[in-house]
């Protein structure tokens, strides 16, 4: 039998949907039996019995397994439905399509962190995109590294909440942080046309502006259509490209320097609403990647090492920017908002940056949205092969990609498109704040709870350290969602409640058999019948 993913075998009480979980024991024997930190397990733990065990393969011995309380042989055991096959003969991504598909998940590039000197001013700018990345980007990228490798499969968050907090967490956790995806890719379009609208004028606004939106993100959502390892390598192509035409800015803009202007402040004038929200917009969504980890290729090794290259390449790409057009161009702060680096470049290289400049906006938004649309997708996915939503939205295509999550989450982009880009960051920061609260739990529960579980990657810091991890990112959290404005306060609290309400709603359905439910047969077992352990169960 292969391993429960993590060494951790997941369960779940039938009737309740409570999840257990069953922590790999220590390896020394004195201390299994003296260790109170883990359920004993039920079966003989000699050597020879547990070899015997690892070669049961026919289905006979799987179901007398199960009923010992064994793992079933990371497969499912579901309840009035077949199990639905995953298909696994797809090309892998890599590391390094996986480090900008990450890269474009947070950043995509400086385009959108205007606004931070706008707001506050060159001085606090600088100190927020040096400073921040230390009280969330950092915490975050950990927790996605270390959860993502115990449970390495699509789904990502959603499964981490669901085996600490239970099922009905777990979809409330997949409903807010698709519904932010949504959110956040609704930006995109928005952004490209800002950038292209300097150039082309009819794209300011009316039906041009519409057939636009609608133009781009058909042709977007058809690239995700094709294959994750397509996008993961436009991804890095587009990238490249992205990143390039700052750097030629930093070298011609080396002689007009004047670094005293990177120190201008003025604490009386500063819209703190726009420039943590700005701030926390430009540096989330690290752990969107998660839910692309059954795609990748070998996940354990290959996801802490993305995230470590991703965030170094996010906060320099950030930084070095914001550095070079502050320095070498008087500062207006009325003019630093969306776009304004594409004139930077006219006034420091001439027309020619400024055309590279808008070019590389257009190509930036347009990773982040097939990054983003692969992330929200592969997530809906992950949830139906867990059983938590309808059996349709686990097919794939002849490609491999899940042809219903791409075309439910480009509905939700269309429907969402009329938002301004002030609107679309503060009500995206409001329901990823929820998100990721539960996310911080999860991870702490399953470190005070279950200390012994594998982790391929782990933390280097004990229960006390991961929980005094989670706190600035938490107090961070309060703040963006204190100064949240009253629409998007309501607006964010209705899309709650229509989580809160949908889940039960899904499940009434599943019961009178209305909408066929079905779970995979090649994930680790979430549904095991046996309930002997009391530090198992997870309430």
């Amino acid at each position: 039998m292969q391993a429960p993913v993590g060494g951790l075998d997941v369960r779940a009480n039938q009737q309740s949907g409570d999840f257990m979980i069953q922590p790999e024991m220590p390896p020394s024997s004195e201390t299994s039996s003296n260790n109170n930190n883990g359920p004993t397990p039920p079966h003989n733990t000699n050597s020879e019995n547990n070899i015997d065990d690892k070669k049961l393969r026919n289905t006979s011995n799987r179901q007398a397994s199960i009923a010992m309380g064994d793992y079933s042989g990371d497969e499912y055991v579901s309840v009035g439905a077949v199990p639905l096959p995953r298909v696994d003969n797809f090309k892998k991504v890599s590391v390094l399509p996986l480090v900008f598909l990450i890269f474009y998940e947070v950043s995509g590039g400086p385009f959108g962190i205007e606004d931070t000197v706008g707001a506050a001013g060159p001085l606090l700018a600088l100190i927020g995109f040096l400073v921040f990345p230390f009280i969330w980007s950092v915490p975050e990228a950990l927790i996605t590294a270390e959860m993502g490798t115990m449970f390495p499969e699509n789904g990502g968050y959603v499964v981490w909440v669901s085996a600490a907090l239970g099922p009905y967490w777990g979809f409330q956790q997949g409903w807010m942080k698709w519904l932010s995806g949504v959110i956040d890719n609704a930006l995109y379009p928005v952004l490209f046309l800002d950038y292209l609208k300097s150039a082309i004028p009819a794209l300011g606004g009316g039906l041009p502006r519409i057939l636009a939106v609608l133009a781009l993100t058909v042709i977007l959502t058809y690239m995700n259509y094709r294959g994750l390892t397509i996008v993961g390598w436009v991804a890095v192509l587009l990238g490249i490209f992205s990143i390039l035409p700052f750097v030629v800015m930093g070298l011609v803009a080396i002689p007009k320097l004047e670094p005293s202007r990177w120190l201008e402040v003025n604490l009386h004038n500063v819209d703190w609403n726009l420039y943590l929200n700005t701030l926390f917009w430009n540096l989330n969504y690290w752990d969107s990647i998660s839910t692309l980890a059954g795609e990748v290729d070998n996940p354990k090794r290959t996801l802490p090492k993305a995230l470590l290259y991703a965030l170094i390449l996010v906060v320099l790409g950030y930084f070095f920017p914001l550095l070079i057009g502050i320095g070498a161009v008087p500062v207006n702060r009325e003019l630093w908002t969306d776009g304004y680096f594409s004139d930077i470049a006219k006034i420091i290289g001439g027309v020619w940056l400024r055309w590279w400049i808008q070019g590389a906006s257009a190509m930036s938004n347009m990773g982040m949205f097939v990054a983003e649309m692969s992330s929200d997708s592969f997530q809906l996915l992950g949830m139906a092969e867990r059983g938590m939503l309808p059996e349709f939205f686990g097919k794939r295509s002849r490609y491999g990609t899940p042809l219903i999550g791409i075309l439910f989450s480009a509905s939700g982009v269309l429907l969402l498109s009329w938002l301004s880009f002030q609107e679309i960051v503060a009500a995206e920061n409001f329901l990823y704040c929820f998100g990721m609260i539960l996310e911080f739990l999860a991870f702490v529960w399953l470190r005070v709870k279950h200390p012994f579980a594998s982790r391929p990657y782990k933390i280097p810091v004990g229960t006390i350290g991961a929980i005094l991890m989670c706190i600035p990112p938490t107090i961070l959290i309060c703040i963006v969602l204190a100064l949240s404005t009253l629409k998007v306060f309501l607006v964010s609290i209705g899309a709650v409640v229509i989580g809160l309400v949908m889940q039960p709603c899904l499940k009434y359905a599943e019961r009178k058999r209305w909408i066929k439910f079905s779970v995979s047969s090649d994930l680790p077992d979430l549904h095991g019948s046996n309930q002997s352990s009391n530090d198992a169960l997870i309430d």
